[in-house]
This record gives structure tokens, C-alpha cells and sequence, in this order.
């Protein structure tokens, strides 16, 4: 088999099982378990899977760039903005992290809501700048321009002086093992220094994120008290996260 036929059948294999393991694959094919090994490097590298030990994932495709993501699976985002929305009640103070469904769920809190939302996103403090009834505290820091999010220390130093109700979480990645994860290692330590601040953690995933991994962790599942995704997800996709404590909120 050549190679180009090893990793078409690697893509599709990830498709349809949602995972793969090298060494019985490699039995499967007849070839080395290192050429297999080998073969998910290279895709790794071209970002169509997440290696992860014994095998792979499929990597997420919340991975490109913000405008791409704004455009892509608009309607479904739109219904986890409406629905997550709803979770916010008057009095408290939220923080909402950045990301295009997060995006969604400035637009959808209701014009007589009186609140206090901490973002470290300018996308969201602009959202909710017309917003006469809520109160928006912007953290600044250095811009990560992927999310559109400030990081670094002085974000940092900043979030670690708030503590706040609910903490609406975006992330490019959800899976039953390797829990919450994104793409950038920076970003993941300001989510989980968030989390820490926050009673409780929201996370707002469209289906294509659920059973994805990204390269570095933000929280295991244990510490997601809900999960926000779309109506029609398979039953199958959510029994894990339900039987890990996570409530689940669809759209």
C-alpha cells in the first residue's frame, strides 16, 4: 500500500471511528508499526489529527483562523449563544471567554438584563458595549490574535483579582479522555487561571469539537459543571460526558 493510500485510509478510519490505535492498525496493514507512526507525524504536522500515546485523534477544526471561524457553522453557534444566554441571571458577574460562539452569546443576552461581564476579549466588550444594562470589565494584556484574546502576565495578574458566578468557556476541543483542550499553551493556562476564579465553568462546543483534541489541556471533565452543544448530537457522543457529571444543554 502506498503511502498516500495508508494515510487516505488513516483519514477515514479517525472519520468514522473517531479514533485510531497505531499498533493494531499497523497488524491490520501488514506494515511496521513506526511506518504508521510515521505517517501520523506527517498528518499531525499538516493538522488533520491530534497524536495522542498508542495513536491518534481527529484534531479539531476550530483551529483556523478567527474570520474562518466566524463564518463556518454560523446558525448552530447562533442556537448556543440563545441557549447559554439563558443561563445568565440578573446580579451576577460572568465571565465569557473569547471565540466566535462566545461572540454569540453577547448578541443574545437579553436587552433587560443587568449584569456584570469580565472579558479579556475586545470582541466581546464591543458586543456589549451598547448594552446600557450591562456593566463590562475588559482585562488587558497581550493580544492573542488567533482568539483575539489578551494573555500573558498582565492578564493574568488581572483575572487572578475577580472572582465571578459562571465562567462560559470556549475551547477547540472535547473529549471524554483527554478533556478540555485548545491550541496554544498560553491561552490554556489563562482558561484554567479563569475556571479557578469562577463557581462554576460553562462550556459552549459545537458538535465538530466533541470527541477533538487539541495539543494542550485546560480541564478535565470533572471540572465542567455544563456542556452547551447542539440539538441532534447522537446520544452516544454525550453518555460519557453525562456519566462524568457534566450537565448537558442543547440547543
Amino acid at each position: 500500500m502506498l503511502t498516500s493510500e495508508r494515510k487516505a485510509l488513516i483519514r477515514r478510519v479517525l472519520e468514522e471511528e473517531g479514533r485510531l490505535v497505531a499498533k493494531p492498525f499497523s497488524q491490520r496493514l501488514g506494515v511496521s508499526e513506526d511506518t504508521i507512526r510515521r505517517d501520523l507525524r506527517e498528518l499531525a504536522r499538516d493538522g488533520v489529527l491530534q497524536r495522542v500515546h498508542g495513536g491518534a485523534l481527529p484534531a479539531s477544526p476550530a483551529l483556523a483562523d478567527f474570520p474562518t471561524r466566524a463564518r463556518a457553522g454560523s446558525a448552530a453557534k447562533r442556537a448556543l449563544g440563545r441557549a447559554a444566554a439563558r443561563l445568565i441571571k440578573p446580579g451576577q458577574i460572568v465571565f465569557i471567554d473569547g471565540g466566535t460562539t462566545n461572540v454569540q452569546l453577547a448578541r443574545h443576552l437579553p436587552r433587560e438584563l443587568k449584569a456584570r461581564i469580565v472579558t479579556h476579549s475586545p470582541t466581546i466588550a464591543v458586543e456589549l458595549a451598547g448594552h446600557s444594562g450591562i456593566e463590562v470589565q475588559l482585562i488587558g494584556g497581550r493580544l492573542f490574535s488567533h482568539s483575539v484574546v489578551a494573555v500573558g502576565a498582565e492578564a493574568a495578574e488581572a483575572i487572578s483579582r475577580i472572582r465571578v458566578d459562571s465562567f462560559f468557556l470556549g475551547a477547540t476541543g472535547l473529549h471524554v479522555e483527554l478533556g478540555v483542550t485548545t491550541g496554544d499553551a498560553e491561552e490554556a493556562a489563562i482558561k484554567r487561571l479563569i475556571a479557578r476564579q469562577a463557581a462554576e465553568t460553562i462550556l459552549l462546543a459545537t458538535r465538530d469539537k466533541i470527541g477533538a483534541a487539541s495539543p494542550y489541556a485546560i480541564l478535565p471533565l470533572g471540572e465542567i459543571a455544563t456542556l452547551v452543544t447542539e440539538a441532534g448530537v447522537p446520544d452516544d457522543m454525550l453518555g460519557p460526558f453525562r456519566a462524568a457529571g457534566v450537565t448537558i444543554l442543547t440547543s
